[in-house]
């Protein structure tokens, strides 16, 4: 047979160790773990905001999985229907604050301050919502996909 005998009964294929998702994210240091997921989820708030100023999502899927990457997606051709484009800068307090029992998910949590949001018509190019931001503590899953951190989920909650 090609498979092995698992102790649960079932057969499974062999799958070489040599593979990164067989190795990582378990195989490196908690501490190792915790700047890559942080790494990746700033990568994704900038990803993400620069998407929303140039009605692009192009780049997101290399930082965000299913469902927040199709909630985006969605989103921004929405605004790009509308002639509209989102300019906001955000200030972030990320941390990491829980992980699963298999260690492919971790959470982060984020105090993220909204300093200015405003959004603009391409049409006229004149500023047609917006102001002052605020800010609010965001919960945030970054899942092992494919060899590397990408974030599928985010929860806002109350004001921080």
């Amino acid at each position: 047979s090609s498979g092995t005998f698992k102790p649960d009964g079932s057969l499974a294929r062999d799958t070489p160790a040599s593979t990164p998702a067989a190795r990582a994210p378990s195989a490196l240091p908690t501490a190792e773990v915790n700047k890559a997921v942080l790494a990746r989820y700033t990568e994704f708030r900038k990803l993400e905001s620069r998407a929303y100023s140039s009605n692009d999502p192009g780049q997101l899927p290399t930082v965000a999985t299913d469902p927040i990457l199709t909630e985006t997606t969605r989103n921004i051709e929405d605004q790009q229907s509308r002639s509209e484009v989102w300019r906001y800068t955000t200030v972030s307090n990320a941390k990491v604050y829980a992980r699963s029992q298999d260690g492919l998910t971790v959470y982060v949590i984020d105090c993220l301050r909204t300093l200015a949001a405003y959004r603009y018509s391409l049409k006229t190019g004149k500023r047609t919502a917006g102001g002052p931001g605020v800010a609010y503590r965001y919960r945030t899953a970054v899942r092992y996909d494919q060899g590397t951190w990408k974030v599928s989920e985010t929860v806002r909650d109350k004001r921080c």
